[in-house]
């Protein structure tokens, strides 16, 4: 397996769209967001901080690595449709079974698993289509 030899400008790239992608889709859904965490804007505001974001772009750093080494193991070709769909796998092979186990231990509503799991979709799927582009 090789566990460098990828496309590292691709990898970048994949993780510069989706956090995009996150910023797009949390202002988007940020009152449904704060009812299902059930905080108010004041709290969020109050505990702001840059950590977050900064473990997000690397834990994504982390998925756009595995979707550029795992996508020509598993297809014929690394292209933008097969990345995607080797995302896409990943999201629901694991992504989403672990988000649903952890939420629902956690006592989470219904909701933010739906906003969070369907965001980490977009995630996976934005990050392959880039991927594949630049394989």
């Amino acid at each position: 397996m090789i566990h460098f030899g990828v496309n590292w400008i691709g990898i970048v790239l994949a993780v510069v769209a989706s956090m995009a992608l996150g910023m797009v889709w949390y202002m988007g859904l940020a009152k449904q967001w704060m009812a299902a965490i059930g905080k108010t804007e004041e709290e969020i505001k109050a505990a702001a901080s840059a950590t977050p974001f900064i473990w997000s772009a690397a834990c994504q750093l982390v998925m756009a690595y595995f979707i550029a080494i795992l996508t020509p193991l598993l297809m014929d070709s690394v292209n933008a449709y097969n990345a995607a769909l080797v995302g896409a796998h990943m999201w629901l092979g694991f992504i989403l079974t672990a988000m649903i186990i952890n939420h629902r231990y956690q006592g989470a509503k219904w909701s933010l698993t739906v906003i969070d799991s369907g965001y980490l979709l977009g995630v996976v799927v934005v990050q392959g289509i880039v991927i594949g582009l630049f394989g």
